[in-house]
């Protein structure tokens, strides 16, 4: 396994809509692993998640968090970033509606999302 890749290291692995999974820490400091939808933009990953969702509550009490990306065809490639997430709450909807847009679509991406009131971006950064 290699370490210390850089993004063009990737190549277009990072402008594929793959699911990420999230790494959440419990009260109990137990690990919740999550699928969920991803961006990588301008150097780091975000997340579109609810604010009332457990792993957006995991996140404010602690911000420690894990993301991994990974191809299930040949060949197979994945990225790991351990870090501490930051919750933003400005901007949410656009972000969401790109996000979303690249799983269900441009026709069904802003409808997906709705008005985003009450959602937040994890931001995770190396």
């Amino acid at each position: 396994m290699r370490t210390d890749l850089t993004v063009e290291d990737l190549g277009s692995f990072l402008d594929q809509p793959l699911v990420a999974v999230l790494a959440t820490l419990r009260g109990d400091g137990s690990v919740l692993l999550s699928p969920v939808w991803q961006e990588w933009r301008d150097g780091g990953f975000n997340l579109w998640l609810p604010v009332d969702d457990v792993k957006t509550r995991h996140l404010q009490r602690d911000p420690r968090a894990t993301v991994v990306v990974a191809e299930s065809e040949p060949p197979l490639r994945g990225v790991e970033l351990r870090t501490e997430a930051r919750l933003i709450d400005r901007d949410v909807r656009a972000t969401a509606v790109r996000i979303a847009t690249r799983y269900v679509g441009e026709a069904k991406g802003t409808d997906y999302v709705g008005s985003a009131e009450k959602d937040v971006i994890a931001r995770l950064e190396p």
